[in-house]
């Protein structure tokens, strides 16, 4: 009877095992998530080339529209923003030696978050440089806007809108008040105001989209 009995219980799971398959679900997780990172970070490193070639042509374009002010500070201003493009452009090259290796591709993302803000503060610059002092509101607020948006466009990375509209925004501000443009202290609001909206509307997105519980491609510094 005994014997019987012992036949038909159910065999019980030894704690190894169950510790085992724990182990290996949680390092399963693990690569996944790396990979996605990896894949991430990859399609970064793709799409920064493109930014790193519009800043130039941008600070051109705003140049060529721009009358009253000196031909040396534009110079200057254009010099600036080129040379951060070109940082841009380096890291680009150096990471796709090792496109597909995750450390060289978070050492990118590292490279570029730096070049990034360093952007954000070289084309804010421009409103003291580029912009003249009877600049319209809208012009203000275009100047300072529109590069964000094409380069959170190119990038795709909430934390590169951040990064590089951040700067603009501050600098466009202080500008406006200093020089000043026309409308002075309106315009310095109305930049900040639109580019906070810019920016949570941003986050805003990724969450919706159900962004936020993925990795970021960028780390703010």
């Amino acid at each position: 009877m005994v014997a019987i009995t012992q036949l038909f219980q159910q065999p019980q799971a030894r704690p190894g095992i169950s510790q085992d398959r724990g182990n290996a679900i949680a390092k399963l997780k693990l690569l996944h998530a790396e990979a996605e990172e990896t894949a991430r970070l990859a399609n970064l490193l793709g799409r920064s080339l493109s930014a790193g070639i519009i800043l130039p042509v941008l600070s051109y374009l705003t140049v060529g529209l721009s009358f009253e002010t000196g031909p040396g500070a534009e110079l200057v201003w254009c010099a600036l923003v080129t040379l951060v493009a070109a940082a841009m452009v380096i890291a680009y090259r150096r990471a796709m030696r090792r496109p597909f290796e995750r450390a060289a591709l978070k050492e990118f993302a590292k490279d570029l978050s730096a070049i990034l803000l360093f952007a954000g503060f070289a084309w804010g610059a421009g409103a003291f440089l580029a912009l003249p002092a009877a600049a319209s509101a809208t012009g203000a607020v275009v100047f300072a806007t529109v590069p964000a948006l094409i380069v959170a466009y190119l990038l795709r990375d909430r934390e590169a809108l951040v990064l590089f509209l951040a700067p603009v925004a501050v600098l466009t501000a202080i500008a406006a008040l200093l020089k000043p443009f026309a409308g002075g202290l309106l315009v310095s609001g109305a930049v900040i105001l639109i580019a906070a909206a810019i920016a949570g509307g941003a986050m805003l997105y990724r969450h919706l989209t159900g962004e936020d519980g993925k990795p970021a491609m960028l780390s703010l510094p």
